[in-house]
C-alpha cells in the first residue's frame, strides 16, 4: 500500500559535495545520512549554517528534512545542504526566491580545488629554490 507522501526536493553541490534534500511537513527535524543533525556535524557553526534558508523564511518549525549528502569534508557537506533546503523551499513556495536570492542562498558556490601541476610542490607552490 503506497503512501501519498507530500514532499519538496532540491538537490545541492559544494566543492565536492553533493546533498539530497527532501523537505516533508513535520517539526524542524533533520535527518543527514539517517543520523540526527547534532550526531552527523558536532560543531554548532555548521548544523546553524545549513539551517539558514529556514530560519530566514520562518518554515524551520514546518519541515522535516531527510538530507543524503556524499562527498567532501564537513564544511562543503554543510554548504551543500544549505543550497540543497533552498532549492527545495523554491518548489514549496515560489514568492520565498525574494527572500532567499539577495542573502546569496540560491548561488552555486562554484570554488573548486586547484588541480596539482607537475614541476611544482602543489597547484602553484614550487619547489624550493637554491641558487649555490
Amino acid at each position: 500500500m503506497a503512501r501519498n507522501v507530500v514532499q519538496f526536493y532540491g538537490t545541492g553541490r559544494r566543492k565536492t559535495s553533493t546533498a539530497r534534500v527532501f523537505l516533508r511537513p513535520g517539526n524542524g527535524r533533520v535527518l543527514i545520512n539517517g543520523r540526527l543533525v547534532e550526531e552527523y556535524f558536532p560543531r554548532a557553526v555548521l548544523r546553524s549554517e545549513l539551517r539558514r534558508p529556514l530560519v530566514l523564511t520562518e518554515t524551520h518549525e514546518q519541515f522535516d528534512a531527510i538530507v543524503t549528502v556524499k562527498g567532501g569534508g564537513h564544511s562543503g557537506q554543510a554548504g551543500a545542504i544549505r543550497l540543497g533546503i533552498a532549492r527545495a523551499l523554491l518548489k514549496y513556495n515560489l514568492a520565498l526566491r525574494g527572500t532567499l536570492k539577495p542573502v546569496g542562498f540560491l548561488t552555486r558556490d562554484a570554488r573548486e580545488v586547484e588541480r596539482k601541476k607537475y614541476g611544482r610542490s602543489g597547484a602553484r607552490r614550487s619547489f624550493q629554490f637554491s641558487k649555490r
